[in-house]
């Protein structure tokens, strides 16, 4: 490595609080400065790792991975010390990795993250070399302060743990005190042989920066940009400087120089990008999981190929045997098995146990090995969905089944998972939020010292939209335009938050994204845990996790599959009163009238992705008369078909509104695009076309599609000319070839995954149908699960009213705590969508109506409930919402009664403490 010097410390937005530096420009700059490596050492994370990796090797730079640890001070525990560590092989970013998620699982103290001292033994600092922090490092603060010994004593304590592999840390960015430290800590190494290191401790990429870095700071400290009493930690010179700055910087020091280059040579960091880890699924004995998974698979398809197979819709028995033997072949030579399984496991022990599962959802709908297996519920070669939309042996990917579960029993699998492979081998996935326009504004107009009216008028012209950007405003919105170009304050406003804007802020967790790892975690990625909580996330996103092996299975809450299953279990309720068959919603009729009828008069509020008021606009144009139109419908509600002609092309020909016949392009697509009336609607179609009018493996039709859809010029010319050429070659006019491709390439983009559709499409048939035959059962689960939200309560109410359903007032003497059935045609109001009313005061008025009977009178109410359950708040919304009309004369007198009864209640229940029993 020909080099002058490396930046060893170095902090991106990654660390939450106190840098400006996005991954991308750090590396062009390293690259265009010509230097040959550099160093990103988060405060206490490796968040950014993975992507800092594999954009420094994509740019020919030498990646270092390292990290800023905070660590605790026994002897002065109020304030921890700084030391950052840089990995030097693999053996030294697992054992980072386990002390960054110790720290975050056992660490946290005075708002720091910290690594006790004494973790920090030999075999944990294996693989690592440390830095000493500078002034803000143990040894630094000891020197400064004149504790000699101390500073030997630390020195001595790191030197064991980091033999040959600690360095004196030399900082010369125009901070107080920065020279003192550098003279007492080069005497120090002279004295005891410790080699020195220079960094420039860097926050920001070019000094202009600085003030965007300060805005940043102080956001996250909760100051303002002139508060004389905010902590001022950072200078101007905290900037990547070039080589030769920090040559003439310390050209005193030579041999602190030399050693940024002998560290980044003994850095060494080998991560392995693009394999896969599965963890192991348990098979018998004598058995592989290839084996496993084919003889379990077979068995299963045999107990459904008589309800499956029909051979007068063109589904013979053996065409499932074929379909299945070819999805298990490629399953099983892209070694993917294990991951059926595991999937197939955790989906049979949610329904077992009494967990609702969704049918399917994305293209994993599309394979039959999993339908027969129960991971979806909807037959692929039915519906014409195609596996290699889903796994393509062509494209080599990992599988991802997303499934939907039922929001209330979601973790309770996530649980059963953890319990199945270990808790420190499971965990969910980070997301991070970033500086959003609007936030951003408000966040920077603050720190500006800025009146809150003043900031509040800006953020407001910007467009509530998806992706918006500060920028996109001031192309859209006049108004906005105009403040910046004519309001000087405005405008250095919105040009600071400009610098911040998309920012990482803070960290979560993914809404779904679960990691299961072959051994523990730690081995591949650090943890991270927030405050208050003990669940445990990865420290890499998603894309990231993946990137390092680990396999991601996304556990989605649906709030839908709560809502049928509720209903279900109401409609199961009356029918065992009665004497009835339970209901099997995965059993209904898929062609039943009154469900039809409801769907064309566009009674479709609460009914799953079809409530919408544009979607009802849609319906009623369209009038679906069969399930495929109902998969049409979910596929068809989109801005691209919506604003292409798409829909109005669709409606006129299923309707025969047309101008002559159905035009199918070729006689060999008219199978392909009958179901459609010769739209291509859906991405399964442009693969069908290609395989059947130029010869395409269907695998090879996915990479078309996925090209059409990137709409790469040099992808899409290169299958142009295999798609022409292979038509020609099948004997198909070269100018239809070529009109059919144009044709394609036009809608592949509008194209929806027709997997994703139909899967989605069952839930909407299944809660219209409910709606149409069970409407009470119905409606009651659907305001059950939006108590908490006044305003769709009203909206829903309304419904019920249109729909001939009675929703009588809640009541003590009747409620639960949801909405519930009360008779034909009637729902009870349920006491906890009482606004101020919650979960457990409903508990204890159920708890004593069971036990004592219906409450009298309001003396009798307040004289048997618990008070500390049920305290006067409560009480008051009770009255207010009319809870208590039928044990008082009216909802006045019971207010005007409230606070004698509360009083006389609460006496005798001191007089009974007391023991004083004859009160």
């Amino acid at each position: 490595m020909s080099a002058r010097f490396v930046h060893l410390r170095l902090h991106t937005e990654y660390s939450l609080a106190d840098s400006v530096i996005r991954i991308p420009e750090l590396l062009d700059r390293v690259a265009a400065l010509g230097m040959p490596a550099v160093a990103v050492t988060d405060q206490s994370n490796l968040f950014s790792m993975v992507k800092f990796f594999r954009g420094a090797l994509s740019r020919g730079v030498k990646p270092i991975v390292g990290c800023d640890l905070w660590i605790d001070d026994p002897a002065d525990p109020r304030h921890p010390f700084r030391l950052p560590v840089l990995c030097a092989d693999q053996e030294g970013f697992r054992n980072l990795c386990r002390l960054v998620s110790r720290a975050y699982l056992e660490g946290r103290t005075l708002g720091r993250i910290l690594v006790r001292s004494e973790w920090m033994t030999e075999e944990t600092c294996r693989g690592l070399i440390a830095l000493s922090g500078g002034r803000e490092g143990d040894v630094g603060r000891a020197l400064l302060s004149g504790r000699q010994a101390d500073a030997k004593s630390w020195l001595a304590f790191w030197s064991e743990r980091f033999p040959g592999r600690y360095y004196l840390e030399l900082h010369r960015t125009g901070r107080e005190s920065e020279a003192a430290h550098v003279e007492a800590a080069v005497k120090l190494a002279s004295r005891s042989g410790t080699p020195v290191v220079a960094t420039n401790d860097v926050r920001f990429l070019d000094a202009s920066d600085f003030d965007a870095h300060e805005a940043r700071v102080c956001i996250h400290q909760g100051h303002t940009l002139v508060d004389p009493r905010r902590p001022r930690e950072y200078s101007e010179q905290q900037y990547l400087r070039s080589p030769e700055e920090m040559a003439e910087l310390f050209a005193d020091l030579p041999e602190a120089l030399e050693n940024t280059v002998e560290i980044a040579r003994r850095c060494n960091l080998d991560i392995e990008l693009g394999r896969s880890f599965l963890p192991a699924f348990p098979v018998p004995d004598g058995e592989t999981p290839e084996t496993f998974l084919a003889r379990t698979a077979a068995e299963a398809l045999d107990a459904r190929l008589p309800e499956l197979a029909d051979e007068a819709e063109g589904r013979p028995a053996h065409a499932y045997r074929e379909r299945l033997a070819t999805e298990l072949e490629v399953i099983c030579g892209m070694g993917f098995p294990g991951y059926f399984l595991i999937v197939a496991d955790f989906i049979r022990w949610a329904k077992e146990n009494d967990i609702p599962v969704g049918p399917g959802r994305g293209s994993g709908a599309g394979s039959l090995v999993a339908f027969v297996l129960g991971i979806t519920d909807l037959d692929p070669l039915r519906y014409e969905l195609l596996f290699e939309r889903f796994l393509n042996p062509e494209r080599v990917s990992m599988p991802d089944f997303d499934i939907d579960f039922c929001m209330e029993g979601r973790d309770r699998v996530i649980d059963y998972v953890a319990r199945a492979y270990g808790r420190d081998s499971v965990a969910q996935i980070i997301t991070y939020g970033s500086m959003a326009a609007k936030a951003v504004v408000r966040d920077v107009g603050r720190v500006l010292g800025h009146p809150f009216g003043f900031t509040d008028r800006i953020a407001k012209l910007i467009p509530f939209e998806v992706g918006i950007t500060l920028d996109k405003a001031l192309a859209q919105e006049d108004e906005f335009k105009r403040l910046y170009r004519d309001e000087e304050e405005v405008r250095a406003l919105i040009d600071l938050a400009r610098s911040l804007e998309g920012l990482a802020r803070n960290a979560g967790k993914h809404a779904g994204g679960v990691v299961i790892a072959p051994t523990v975690l730690t081995d591949f990625t650090p943890l991270y845990c927030e405050e208050g909580s003990e669940s445990t996330v990865t420290q890499f996103d998603k894309d990231d996790v993946e990137a390092v092996g680990l396999v991601k299975f996304d556990f989605l809450g649906l709030r839908t599959l709560t809502i049928i299953d509720k209903a279900v279990k109401r409609v199961n309720a009356m029918r065992a009163g009665s004497g009835g068959d339970a209901l099997d919603i995965a059993r209904i009729p898929l062609d039943d009238r009154d469900m039809f009828e409801l769907l064309r008069a566009c009674r479709t509020t609460a009914v799953f992705q079809l409530e919408s008021r544009g979607m009802k606009d849609l319906i009623k144009r369209l009038q679906p008369d069969s399930f495929d139109d109902i998969i049409a419908l979910v596929a068809l509600f989109r801005p691209g078909p919506l604003q292409s002609g798409m829909v109005d092309d669709y409606i006129n020909r299923k309707h025969g509104r047309q101008d002559g016949p159905i035009d199918y392009f070729h006689p060999s697509l008219e199978p392909i695009l009958k179901p459609t009336y010769g739209v291509i609607l859906y991405q399964e179609q442009v693969m069908q076309i290609a395989q059947v009018l130029a010869g395409y493996s269907l695998g090879a039709a996915d990479l078309l599609r996925r090209a059409m859809g990137k709409k790469k010029p040099e992808e899409m010319a290169k299958q142009r000319s295999i798609f022409l050429d292979g038509a020609t070659a099948r004997g198909v006019d070269p100018g239809t070839a070529t009109f059919i491709f144009d044709l394609m390439e036009k809608f592949a983009g509008y194209g929806f995954n027709k997997s994703h559709s139909a899967a989605y499409a069952l839930l909407s048939y299944q809660t219209a149908w409910l709606k149409a035959h069970y409407p009470e059962a119905f409606m009651a689960s659907v305001l059950s699960a939006d108590m908490d939200h006044t305003d769709k309560i009203v909206t829903l109410i309304d419904e019920c009213h249109q729909m001939g359903l009675e929703v009588e007032p809640p009541d003590v003497n009747a409620s639960e705590h949801a909405f519930n059935v009360g008779g034909e045609r009637r729902l009870r109001y349920g006491l906890g969508a009482i606004k101020g009313v919650g979960l457990s005061a409903v508990q204890a008025i159920i708890e004593e109506r069971q036990a004592g009977g219906a409450f009298t009178d309001i003396w009798d109410f307040c004289r048997r409930i618990d008070l500390q359950r049920v305290n006067r708040r409560v009480m008051e919304a009770l009255i207010r919402a009319g809870a208590l009309d039928r044990v008082g004369p009216n909802r006045a007198t019971l207010m005007h009664r409230l606070p004698e009864a509360l009083a006389r209640a609460e006496q005798r229940a001191r007089a009974e403490a007391a023991g004083q029993d004859d009160l």
